[in-house]
């Protein structure tokens, strides 16, 4: 993958934190195909409280025995790559809420300081 900088597209997926792909974390199913689609990378991210459609309140506080907090996927690539993926996530994301957002890349690096990851061997991490 050549370097990502400058324009790009962000995309987040928000679902509930026990929503499920063929009895898999749909989050994890999510960040699994953004990788093999060969995305420049994704992350997921827990929320604490939060509510959607539903109204219902999901809480992480207290005696709250929810377990379905809130969780954001964030990908950021190039707007094609982006837009190429959202097919899947129409068969993936039965409720929750799919965004996308313009934004620009200022750094992307990997521990080498190389795009994505990248070994100088062309392998990944």
């Amino acid at each position: 993958m050549s370097r990502l900088s400058g324009p790009a597209l962000r995309l987040t997926v928000l679902v509930g934190e026990s929503d499920t792909w063929h009895h898999r974390p749909l989050y994890s199913e999510v960040v699994h195909r953004a990788r093999a689609a060969g995305l420049a990378g994704a992350s997921v991210f827990r929320g604490i409280e939060g509510f959607g459609a539903s109204s219902l309140v999901h809480t992480a506080r207290l005696l709250s025995l929810s377990e379905d907090l809130p969780v954001a996927v964030v990908i950021v690539d190039e707007e094609e790559r982006v837009r190429g993926f959202l097919p899947q996530l129409e068969e993936l994301v039965a409720e929750g809420l799919v965004l996308l957002d313009r934004c620009e890349v200022v750094r992307y690096a990997g521990r080498d300081g190389g795009a994505g990851g990248r070994r100088a061997d062309g392998g990944t991490e």
